[in-house]
């Protein structure tokens, strides 16, 4: 499986954008989904998942409120809506698919990432 990340972009605090992440080359709703960032000069973060089906969503606390996931696997898409930036939203989001959970190694898939960057 491959993913694509996108939708990041330059935005002002208080903005919203929307991220996308598709899948190809499997079977993508076979796999939750995860969305992780990294900031400069961290470690990369969990953020979210959602299972297979998209019925069932985790959010760390930190970003409840403001991120949603979402999936579409006609689309073999999941989206990740992030509302209410803010400037320590700054960091390069990945997508990735496998078994559910926050840790990095229940994913085997990953996508490239995409940027995101908060203007204050």
């Amino acid at each position: 499986v491959q993913l694509q990340a996108s939708g990041g972009g330059f935005v002002q605090a208080g903005g919203s954008l929307r991220l996308s992440c598709v899948a190809s080359g499997g079977t993508f709703n076979n796999y939750a989904v995860a969305w992780f960032r990294q900031a400069p000069g961290k470690e990369r973060e969990f953020l979210s998942h959602i299972s297979w089906s998209g019925e069932i969503t985790y959010y760390i606390d930190s970003v409840k409120g403001r991120f949603t996931m979402s999936r579409d696997n006609a689309k073999n898409t999941v989206y990740l809506q992030i509302t209410s930036l803010k400037s320590e939203d700054t960091a390069v989001y990945y997508c990735a698919a496998g078994r559910t959970g926050w840790l990095k190694k229940a994913y085997t898939y990953w996508g490239q990432g995409t940027q995101v960057t908060v203007s204050s």
